[in-house]
């Protein structure tokens, strides 16, 4: 039995074929005629030159050489059978399958169809039923002899060598290839694929810009069952130059384990624990048991980066500890058990204000502690007089100190708490230099606000001040106008901007103390009387995600993003595109679909973001990027991700769980959930289907 032979690669054919387009125009417009053991079936199977290469029809080459050949007309394979051997082309697939599954090979150029026949490249034949060809540059002619035998060639010279043929992974590996050095030098990139072996369709599962590096492989359930592995190395333009293909299993045997404490160990404060899963988690939890069974599990957590456990005083005791994974159905993988002895001493601090500091305006106090208490104390103490003061009393939480005027000098500020039973613990003393004399805090509006209608605002002081006077300048021509007068601190005022306040304007309030006037800072922001435009949609719901597809899967073929993760980013930022933002103040469209702030190629618009001012959360003006269109903002979208602090994310991002929790991880949102959110997304609406290739 003949075996099948290895597929030139396109560095070789170049070499090869390229003789098969003739410098001369006169000859290149003649015919390439066929010969197949000396008979001329040019007239059946006239060649056609693609992109440098040969392409025969291969029934007629095929079955004259006495060669069986198949047409599967539903999968548009052809298969080609002859003493006992086969081998099995799809189209427009650069994978060959030889022997029912034996062995692959990779093809540079797939085959074709023109007018309803199958062209493969000729060499591609003469190799796999190892018949010789040769190429009479005078004639233009093709001569195929089976009587004699292909001289053979070395093939890309490229392998696969973490893994060997028939090779089972179980869990997470690595994947390289080595090569000659030719290829250990190129600038480009390489992709590793797992492929169905029935369709040649499937998923990245590795990629990077060292063509020759180790990348790690983490596999999903979904990749179980018998696989093809593919290696492709591209050259910069993006252009496939050399690869390797194996048949591989890929059987999961999950294995979940704890790490970052270890069997025994007296814990004594906050550790940093994580889980090693040898599978894609969506996500993992950390449970804690203590010998009467009472299970306490944390909050969803990244299955990659390292969690921070801190335990409370009242854990104290004998616990196990274990990592719980979830994978995509949400079905649970368990750690083994590791038992842990948490004794921790009860630790109490006040958090607020720093030793040294001069407080002179209000500070949030907060009893810092690992252990719950039933009663919080902040207390002062005056450092020259030996005086202490309670602040205030409260069961837990923190206290706003706007400091008063009979508190003003070196002062000494701590906590004292009662815990659960019932004992009485204190924090060491803060020295600080306490600034109380009288102020006057103004709410309700913050620095850069944007005003469009009513706004409550209010007065507030550390003293017992009365007669409270609201007063607007207007910043451009200086005028002031008196809101309103006489007003009593402890009640709101109604703030109506009228249309002589439109434009930049600063407001602050003035009241009286005993005969003095106490004045607040003056807060300058803007009055806007005008239409103002909410977000708008970019196509009706039911067909953003065809339209945010499309563009997904053009992105992914050129940066290597999931589709599915960018179709998601696209649908939780913009809600089915019909929350885009648009210029509140001109209605300008921004066609921005992944909410990036700054400016854009078509500028930006105006939009609102939120703030925080003396306690109270405000929106205020932002600028978003503006595209001429929505294919611009996802381009866009691509080079924002370049950014330093995306490196991680451009390592994973082929695969959406991994690349979701990567976003969450370098800052792109805030939203604990948003990696959970995108996740369901892609489940919900099926966006894995997205990231599907064929090779």
């Amino acid at each position: 039995m003949r075996k099948f032979k290895k597929i030139i690669p396109l560095l070789l054919a170049v070499i090869i074929i390229s003789s098969c387009v003739l410098p001369i125009e006169s000859d290149a417009a003649r015919p390439i005629k066929l010969f197949v053991n000396g008979k001329d079936i040019t007239e059946l199977a006239e060649p056609k030159i693609v992109d440098d290469r040969t392409l025969v029809p291969i029934r007629f080459v095929s079955e004259e050489l006495g060669a069986k050949v198949t047409w599967d007309g539903i999968n548009r394979t052809v298969k080609v059978e002859k003493d006992g051997s086969s081998f099995l082309l799809r189209i427009d697939s650069q994978l060959v399958e030889y022997n029912n599954g034996g062995s692959y090979e990779i093809t540079d150029v797939p085959a074709k169809i023109f007018n309803d026949r199958t062209f493969v490249p000729l060499r591609l034949v003469s190799n796999a039923l190892n018949i010789s060809i040769e190429w009479d540059n005078t004639n233009r002619y093709v001569l195929v002899d089976s009587n004699k035998a292909n001289e053979g060639d070395p093939g890309f010279k490229v392998n696969i060598t973490s893994q060997s043929p028939n090779d089972t992974i179980s869990g997470k590996t690595r994947l390289q290839m080595t090569s000659s050095p030719t290829f250990a030098k190129l600038e480009g990139s390489v992709k590793y694929l797992l492929l169905d072996p029935n369709t040649a369709k499937g998923f990245v599962i590795g990629r990077g810009e060292e063509v020759l590096g180790s990348y790690e492989y983490i596999p999903g359930f979904r990749d179980n069952g018998n696989r093809v592995l593919v290696g492709a190395i591209y050259d910069k333009a993006g252009n496939f130059v050399a690869g390797d293909a194996i048949p591989i299993k890929v059987n999961i045997i999950p294995n979940v384990s704890l790490n970052g404490v270890v069997d025994g160990q007296v814990i004594t404060g906050a550790t940093s624990i994580g889980a090693d899963v040898n599978f894609v988690a969506s996500y993992v939890k950390y449970q804690l048991t203590n010998p009467n069974g009472k299970v306490t599990l944390s909050e969803v957590q990244d299955p990659i980066v390292k969690y921070n456990w801190s335990p409370n005083y009242e854990d104290n005791g004998s616990f196990s500890l274990r990592a719980i994974a979830y994978d995509e159905t949400g079905k649970e993988y368990s750690s083994a058990p590791v038992n842990v002895q948490i004794s921790l001493e009860q630790k109490l601090s006040l958090a607020g204000v720093k030793a040294g500091a001069r407080v002179d305006k209000a500070v949030n106090l907060v009893a810092s502690r690992n252990f719950d208490v039933s009663e919080t104390e902040f207390l002062m103490r005056d450092v020259n007089t030996g005086l202490v003061t309670i602040l205030k009393n409260i069961p837990y939480g923190s206290y706003k100190w706007i400091p008063k005027p009979e508190e003003s000098g070196l002062k000494e500020l701590w906590v004292r708490v009662v815990d659960t039973r019932g004992v009485s613990l204190e924090s060491d003393p803060i020295r600080v230099t306490v600034d109380g004399s009288a102020k006057l805090f103004l709410e309700g509006i913050g620095p850069k606000q944007v005003i469009t209608g009513a706004t409550k605002i209010k007065a507030t002081s550390n003293v017992a001040v009365d007669n409270v006077n609201y007063i607007l300048t207007n910043n451009k021509s200086g005028a002031r106008r008196v809101l309103a007068s006489g007003q009593s601190p402890a009640v709101e005022y109604t703030y109506t901007p009228i249309s002589g306040d439109k434009g930049d304007v600063t407001i602050h309030a003035e009241a009286n103390f005993g005969g003095i006037k106490v004045v607040s800072d003056k807060i300058s922001f803007k009055v806007y009387l005008g239409t103002i435009y909410g977000p708008k949609a970019v196509i009706a719901k039911d067909k953003f995600i065809p339209m945010a597809s499309e563009l997904a899967k053009v992105s992914q073929a050129k940066t290597g993003m999931s589709a599915a993760l960018q179709t998601a980013q696209a649908v939780l930022e913009t809600g089915f595109g019909q929350l885009v933002p648009v210029d509140k103040y001109t209605g300008l469209f921004s066609n921005n679909l992944f909410g990036i702030k700054g400016t854009g190629p078509a500028g930006s618009v105006t939009s609102n973001t939120w703030e925080v001012y003396n306690g109270v959360t405000y929106r205020v003006d932002a600028g978003f990027r503006a595209y001429k269109d929505v294919a611009t903002s996802w381009a866009d979208h691509k080079e924002f991700l370049k950014k330093e602090r995306y490196d991680n994310l451009r390592a994973v991002m082929h695969d959406p769980i991994q690349g979701a929790w990567a976003l969450k991880t370098a800052g792109y949102a805030t939203d604990p959930q948003y990696p959970i959110k995108l996740m369901k997304l892609i489940k919900d609406y099926n966006l894995l289907e997205l990231d599907k290739v064929k090779f």
